[in-house]
């Protein structure tokens, strides 16, 4: 499983729905390979989706995420003016330091 952030932002001016979240998941397909989403708001025309994907690599779970983003503009009307802006597996950078290879 890998989590991809999907960053959508709005056209200015446009704002996000209240029930962003609920739009989202009930979008999502069986095939879509998604177990799980967290929808981050990150102002009122900026939104951030956390795609838990099942995939067979880390390329497809990205392929997967735009694919998924796509359709979510296509289908979604409140979502349509929306702008895919990035998709990738976050860098989690080491929280305790260097870790000894052996």
């Amino acid at each position: 499983m890998y989590l991809v952030h999907a960053h959508l932002d709005l056209p200015e001016g446009d704002r996000l729905p209240p029930d962003v979240r609920e739009l989202v998941r009930t979008s999502l397909l069986p095939g879509d390979g998604v177990e799980h989403v967290a929808v981050h708001p990150r102002s009122p025309s900026r939104l951030t989706l956390g795609l838990y994907l099942l995939a067979d690599g880390l390329e497809e779970a990205e392929r997967r995420a735009v694919e998924v983003c796509g359709r979510l503009m296509g289908r979604v009307p409140q979502l349509a003016a929306a702008r895919l802006t990035g998709a990738g597996v976050p860098l989690v950078p080491l929280a305790l330091g260097v870790l000894p290879v052996d």
